[in-house]
């Protein structure tokens, strides 16, 4: 049996389907029982293979993911990937047995699916995502598979929160493009000139507008160290290293 405790969504919770966000706890990297599941981390390969086996256990499938480079793309999978995964940031199926997963340091990890239909998706939706729209296009990727979006549900993972989120003076027209009005999102700095920015509650509000039900777990990667790896804390303290966590969905096989 696997020890690991990922935070999981009651409303994910459906018979057939396994989910959950998964903390830096209850592996093997880094001497310290982190969970790094990141191959583009500066981490041992064979721990980033074991805590991935870990993952894979607990969600009873295959571990699936992509690489991901802060796209708006999905990639559809009808079976066990082989050789180098696609760039992309999204992956959806109706396969059983494919565990979609995403790896995350602060960016929104998105898990979404339609028990009805047994369509499940993962999305990792950092700023650039989000602009792009890359849950509206994991969302219509899961209709092409037989989902019906009144009967999908979407759950938000950890994320880093607007008071630790500090971006520059670009960003009103930025993500001008991604929302109603961009101010609703931003506050000012004590930093003159720049913004701290609510990136879960934009993806939110692009979740409400596609799904039947949209949840956020409300956890900041940034503030909760203990249980979350962060880019921008690492960053912040001159870390040339760091871990990712991965949120994962499966349907039962």
């Amino acid at each position: 049996m696997s020890l690991l405790t990922p935070f999981r969504s009651e409303r994910l919770n459906a018979p057939g389907i396994a989910h959950g966000f998964f903390t830096r706890q209850g592996g093997v990297s880094y001497g310290v029982g982190d969970l790094n599941c990141g191959p583009k981390s500066g981490d041992n390969p064979e721990h980033i293979a074991e805590n991935r086996r870990r993952v894979g256990q607990t969600l009873g499938g295959s571990l699936e993911g992509v690489s991901q480079v802060h796209s708006a793309d999905v990639v559809t999978l009808t079976s066990s990937q082989d050789g180098e995964r696609p760039n992309a940031d999204a992956l959806v199926t109706n396969m059983p047995g494919l565990a979609l997963s995403v790896l995350t340091a602060d960016c929104g990890p998105i898990l979404f699916a339609d028990a009805k239909a047994g369509v499940i998706g993962a999305a990792h939706s950092g700023w650039k995502g989000t602009v792009g729209r890359i849950a509206q296009n994991t969302v219509r990727a899961m209709e092409r598979l037989g989902a019906d979006p009144a009967n999908i549900t979407a759950v938000l993972g950890p994320t880093i929160a607007q008071p630790s989120y500090e971006v520059g003076a670009e960003f009103p027209d930025l993500i001008a493009a991604a929302c109603k009005d961009p101010l609703a999102y931003l506050t000012a700095s004590t930093n003159q000139g720049k913004w701290m920015f609510d990136l879960p509650g934009l993806i939110e509000e692009q979740l409400k507008e596609l799904v039947g039900q949209a949840l956020v777990l409300n956890r900041d990667t940034y503030v909760e160290e203990d249980l979350f790896f962060s880019y921008r804390r690492a960053t912040h303290r001159g870390e040339t290293e760091y871990g990712r966590q991965i949120s994962g969905i499966c349907l039962a096989s």
